[in-house]
């Protein structure tokens, strides 16, 4: 609520400070901000969704310690222009989704590697018309090209020189060396980077420099991630450790990595873990573990990850979450638990979770809301159960999350029929009043984008008008009928004027006074403001 007070606002400087990660629940209440500077911060990641400004069009991400981006982290500010990524690590970028009016990225300072793997973000470039600022930092034959002087066929992926065999121990790896880089890997000094990306290699090799920052290890063959192994890397600071076939992490694996923030499993064999795999390791606070083999989650296993926020389990094969899944992971932000079979989970599984902000079950096996696992998630904002066959919404479904919850994701499913009952918050919505049918408004296909509303809705009544209008939830639904309201935001449609008792402050709770000063045009009206702008401004 930091800037909840502020709906004016429109520039926002957050520049040489300390932040670690972007505040996203904060700044998404300043909806009519337009530049927004974060430079010179000690950020290292854009997670998924990160930033949902609706009005932003310039922002700042200069001088910090970037690493990653995720490809959909500005598909809640669609109106974004302008990106400034100078002077930060990063090796590439993948395309961003749903940043339609994005004209120009800038790279400069950034250590990329235009290999092949550059190349869907240097087409998405070519296809959005976007203009990009940066050069190539390697392979060598690139090493100074401006990324918008490149051509696809030069972006290569090139074979190793050196491709051990399981004989070649750790030691002659790094004897074959310099001794400041393993051979067949590249090390940049004045990044603080280390890569063996796609060399084929069946041990993990040893030797970086110990200031490394970044290790990048993609696309090997490891299988196992024995005990310590990677000695002498205090200042570690992000793992990739995707598309290794690695099976299983061996007690103390990560031991000595007392930096070690983000770690990357992703597209690995894993189906199990233990606790004293991330032994050494208290500061991990992003594990991604999509795409592995899960068919449920390890649990225990987060008892040693006393600062874990974010954890990624997408499509793996978990059916069900069971009570002491989550134990240990007391300061846990954002689960994401979409793509499994997940079928029920227990009214206790999310008990530990007590500080989770975002949930993720979208394309699971839920035939109904987890209303009792909901239960003491007082910060829960954003819940998605897109996909899953539930084909009816019970009595008081989100009621545990009433005070909290501002996105609600309910497309795709074959929804029915959504039951308003009981009225526990006064509301004024009458025992067993129904909507039906709902409309998914998306695409199918297309997931949702940000022009969907949060909340789908086809048919709005008189009675759910009201409830909607005293919902602490963001609502964006839209009229489907009578014909001349088709498409008007609820809250701006006049066809609830002709509902009973509207004049006597029975529907909306709008009293005489109000709906004569809702005929007289407002003075932002005379001034040519949008009335939509204003609605936006006091709900935040």
């Amino acid at each position: 609520e930091a800037f909840a007070a502020l709906p004016a606002l429109r520039r926002l400087s957050l520049d040489h400070n300390e932040l670690q990660a972007l505040p996203g629940e904060a700044l998404a209440r300043l909806d009519g901000a337009t530049w927004l500077d974060l430079g010179h911060n000690p950020i290292t990641y854009v997670a998924e969704e990160a930033l949902a400004m609706a009005s932003l069009k310039h922002l700042f991400l200069d001088h910090a310690t970037l690493q990653d981006v995720a490809p959909d982290a500005f598909v809640r500010s669609p109106q974004l222009r302008t990106l400034d990524l100078r002077e930060n690590q990063l090796q590439g970028l993948p395309p961003l989704a749903g940043a339609g009016e994005l004209a120009r990225v800038s790279l400069a300072g950034n250590p990329l590697l235009c290999s092949c793997l550059l190349r869907p973000f240097h087409n998405w470039l070519a296809r959005a018309r976007v203009q990009v600022e940066g050069a190539c930092a390697a392979p060598p034959a690139l090493r100074g090209r401006p990324l918008d002087s490149l051509r696809p066929p030069e972006m290569r992926c090139g074979h190793p020189q050196l491709r051990p065999s399981p004989a070649v121990p750790s030691e002659q790896l790094r004897a074959a060396g310099s001794g400041q880089c393993p051979q067949g890997c590249t090390c940049s000094p004045d990044f603080r980077h280390g890569s063996c990306e796609n060399r084929e290699l069946r041990e993990i090799p040893q030797g970086f420099p110990g200031d490394t920052r970044l290790l990048d290890l993609r696309r090997n063959a490891f299988g196992i991630v024995p005990l310590g192994a990677f000695p002498g890397l205090k200042e570690l600071v992000s793992l990739h450790l995707q598309s290794c076939g690695i099976r299983a992490l061996r007690p103390g694996a990560l031991r000595g990595l007392e930096s070690l923030v983000y770690l990357y499993l992703t597209n690995n064999h894993l189906s199990t873990l233990v606790a004293t795999a991330f032994e050494g390791a208290p500061q991990l606070a992003y594990l991604d573990l999509d795409h592995n083999a899960f068919a449920h989650l390890p649990a225990g296993a987060f008892q040693l990850l006393p600062n874990l926020i974010s954890l990624h389990l997408q499509h793996n094969a978990i059916g069900e979450l069971a009570e002491g899944d989550l134990a240990g992971a007391g300061r846990l932000r954002w689960l994401y638990l979409a793509g499994n079979t997940i079928g029920h989970i227990a009214p206790t599984a999310l008990a530990p979770a007590k500080m989770l902000e975002k949930l993720h079950l979208e394309g699971n096996r839920l035939t109904e809301v987890p209303t009792a696992a909901l239960r003491g998630l007082p910060a829960l904002g954003e819940l998605k159960l897109s996909q899953n066959p539930i084909k009816h919404v019970g009595d008081n479904a989100f009621l545990p999350v009433a005070s909290s919850l501002q996105h609600l994701y309910l497309d795709n499913m074959g929804l029915e029929r959504v039951r308003v009952v009981g009225d526990p918050q006064g509301a004024g919505v009458p025992q067993g009043t129904a909507v039906a049918p709902i409309l998914d408004l998306c695409p199918r296909g297309h997931g949702v984008s940000p022009l969907c509303p949060i909340l789908f809705l086809s048919l709005i009544s008189c009675h759910v008008s009201r409830w909607i209008e005293k919902l602490n939830l963001r609502v964006g639904a839209t009229c489907g009928s009578p014909a001349e309201a088709r498409g008007l935001k609820v809250k701006f449609s006049a066809t609830f004027q002709t509902c009973p008792g509207w004049g006597r402050g029975e529907a909306g709770g709008a009293s005489p006074d109000k709906t004569k000063a809702a005929h007289k045009p407002s003075k932002k009206k005379r001034l040519g403001k949008s009335p939509a702008r204003g609605f936006k401004k006091n709900r935040a």
